[in-house]
């Protein structure tokens, strides 16, 4: 399924439930930092060796599908209301930040480009 068709669906969805009247740009920005902040508290407070073993449980994987799927709702929903192309939009920004994080100087560490020497 592309971009576009799975925005379409979930247009559907909301129009069957006329939730246009809720859907302003604010109240998605909420809805994608909620949905968001709802898959971080999933791994909050988490060593490394307790992440490793949730990923292979069934359970977690289940309500970290969950939040990944709430989230990436509000995005194409958001998308979708106000026009922007998401596959323009990431490649455009993939751009910048090869730009930004050069592989010479971004390769193995995780610091911000303004951070680099």
């Amino acid at each position: 399924m592309t971009i576009e068709n799975l925005q379409k669906t979930v247009k559907s969805f909301c129009e069957a439930r006329e939730w246009d009247q809720f859907h302003n740009p604010k109240d998605l920005a909420i809805g994608i930092s909620t949905e968001a902040n709802e898959l971080l508290d999933i791994f909050r407070f988490k060593t490394d060796a307790q992440m490793k073993i949730m990923m292979k449980s069934e359970n977690s994987r289940e309500m970290i599908s969950e939040e990944l799927a709430d989230t990436f709702f509000f995005i194409l929903r958001f998308s979708e209301m106000y026009g922007f192309d998401l596959d323009k939009v990431l490649k455009d920004k993939m751009n910048k930040n090869n730009k930004k994080y050069p592989v010479e100087t971004a390769k193995g560490n995780n610091l911000k480009y303004t951070e680099f020497e």
